[in-house]
């Protein structure tokens, strides 16, 4: 390739990257407004407003996401969440296994994507969060279905080892991991019939949507070398490039 040809690959993928970063913005305010229109409808009781708003929130999300720069496992475990949040509208229980499955596997993306950087997770952190587990577990088991106990277990310590190893990436993603689980945590009470809080599902959506913004943003701002951000050492996985 020749020099001119070089710099002219490169103005292009910029000029491509500019326009894309450009409609990045829209798509972020569009996601801020199907949060507040979901949450909205949730606390007025108009179950119509919830049904439409909340399939909306992680596409949109995973749009920001793309059009950020983002790597394609952020953007792969939006999109599973996603799957999670319509197979979750429906109330039954294998609609909820279903979902369940769909979180796990995006679950697993957020896991990968972390495992690319090479901080190491604290310890202590892991401990804690090992021993909230653990605790939770011993006290909410009598009280869940029988057949729900290994599948909320199981995904349980997924969820967990997501929050223990957001922490790499920052504050935020740090923050989103552990309210991933107080979202899950406040399912959880639900499904067994714990003294819920008024509009449970309003905190489990502020919870579970601000969860994901924040992992997003702990991933799109993640220091260069990282591992995560556009310009890390993975940053031929973004959607961009």
């Amino acid at each position: 390739m020749t020099a001119t040809a070089s710099r002219t690959g490169r103005t292009g993928r910029t000029g491509h990257g500019g326009r894309a970063e450009r409609f990045a913005r829209p798509v972020l305010l569009a996601f801020l407004l199907a949060a507040a229109v979901d949450l909205a409808g949730l606390i007025a009781g108009a179950e119509t407003v919830h049904l439409v708003a909340k399939p909306l929130l992680m596409p949109l999300l995973a749009g920001y996401a793309a059009l950020s720069g983002g790597p394609r496992l952020l953007v792969a475990a939006l999109l599973f969440g996603w799957g999670g949040d319509v197979f979750l509208l429906a109330d039954n229980d294998l609609a909820f296994l279903v979902g369940m499955g769909s979180f796990a596997v995006g679950h697993v993306c957020y896991l990968t994507l972390f495992g690319r950087d090479r901080a190491r997770a604290p310890l202590a952190t892991g401990a804690g969060y090992a021993l909230v587990l653990v605790v939770f577990l011993v006290l909410i088991w009598p009280d869940l279905p029988a057949d729900l106990r290994i599948p909320l277990t199981g995904y349980s310590l997924l969820l967990t080892a997501v929050a223990w190893r957001a922490g790499v990436l920052g504050r935020y993603a740090a923050a989103g991991g552990a309210l991933f689980l107080v979202s899950d945590a406040l399912i959880a009470t639900g499904i067994a019939d714990w003294p819920q809080a008024p509009a449970p599902d309003f905190w489990v959506m502020l919870t579970y949507i601000a969860a994901q913004a924040l992992l997003t943003l702990g991933v799109l701002t993640a220091a260069p070398g990282r591992g995560t951000g556009r310009t890390g050492a993975y940053g031929e996985g973004s959607t961009s490039g």
